[in-house]
């Protein structure tokens, strides 16, 4: 067995460029991307395992190689498709892990195989998560950020695995997302100040005060506001009151995806945050194209108006 660096890099936003091109073009265009992200990996020392119609699995024996490689990658993505209609723009999301691993005709087998497929999975548009191994094998000279997410369900795993994500970006943003279409369509703000959020899940509602913070959303015992389906992770998100601010983080495997009353916009969170805008729902564990999935309402009010 051999010690390799598995990649996983799946293109994202495949459905809109289909819909806006047409099933032919599209398709040469997904398939033009997978070879030049295969290209790429070959000129950075990995080897292409095998494409996997909007996908790429591929190996490398230097690990640092890898991390960088998908830096690059991740970078001169967005320099590429910076000027196309928002409907024509896929992005990348890649999952990493190391191991022993087993090279049989052509293909390769192993933990570390899986565990990067899965990675890839739980990442969102434009990330790159890590397994531990992938971290530890780094020379630590500060050439390569990257961020402890925590323990996360895994698929596959009997215990929560520890995961990281590697920054790409040139420039340090904040982690906190607001959501420009939701501001732009809720009007002007009230002339008091929330203290209070409710949360209504089916026939379960409890309002917080400020004073509750914080509060966690999951199916877990040691959640405050219980959502009782599988696609909840245990500790699934974070509520928090930073200054006047109600401020959502998703701390969960599967993701958070957040809509504001008034707006068709949608923010999706994988481990990520963002200010909580006047009323809307949240969606954990499915995007709110899944007619099943758990979706929270939520208001604020002022107990003192």
């Amino acid at each position: 067995m051999t010690v390799l660096t598995i990649v996983f890099a799946d293109l994202t936003g495949s459905t809109g460029l289909f819909e806006a091109l047409g099933n032919t073009r599209a398709a040469e265009v997904v398939t033009r991307t997978t070879h030049w992200i295969g290209k790429l990996f070959q000129a950075r020392g990995g080897r292409v395992i095998k494409y996997l119609g909007d996908g790429v699995l591929a190996s490398f024996s230097d690990n640092q190689a890898a991390v960088l490689a998908m830096v690059e990658m991740q970078r001169l993505q967005k320099e590429r498709v910076s000027g196309y209609p928002g409907s024509t723009k896929m992005q990348i999301k890649v999952g990493l892990a190391r191991g022993e691993v087993v090279e049989q005709d052509g293909d390769c087998f192993g933990d570390a195989v899986n565990m990067a497929s899965r990675l890839s999975d739980l990442s969102g548009a434009e990330q790159i998560f890590a397994s531990e191994s992938v971290i530890d094998a780094l020379w630590n000279d500060g050439e390569i950020n990257y961020r402890n997410l925590g323990p996360m369900d895994v698929r596959g795993k009997s215990e929560p695995v520890t995961i990281y994500r590697i920054d790409w970006q040139r420039e340090t943003t904040s982690e906190i997302m607001t959501m420009q279409a939701g501001l732009d369509t809720l009007g002007a703000p009230t002339s008091r100040l929330p203290s209070t959020i409710e949360l209504t899940w089916r026939e379960h509602n409890v309002l917080f005060e400020a004073m509750d913070m914080p509060v966690f959303l999951g199916r877990g015992n040691d959640a405050h506001f219980a959502i009782l389906d599988p696609r909840v992770s245990r500790l699934h998100a974070r509520l928090d009151r930073r200054g006047d601010l109600f401020v959502l983080s998703d701390i969960s495997s599967y993701g958070t995806w957040v809509r504001f009353a008034g707006s068709t916009a949608v923010i999706s969170l994988r481990r990520q945050e963002c200010v909580l805008l006047d009323k809307g729902e949240m969606s954990l564990g499915a995007s709110f194209d899944d007619p099943t999935a758990p979706v929270v309402s939520f208001w604020f009010t002022n107990k003192n108006a």
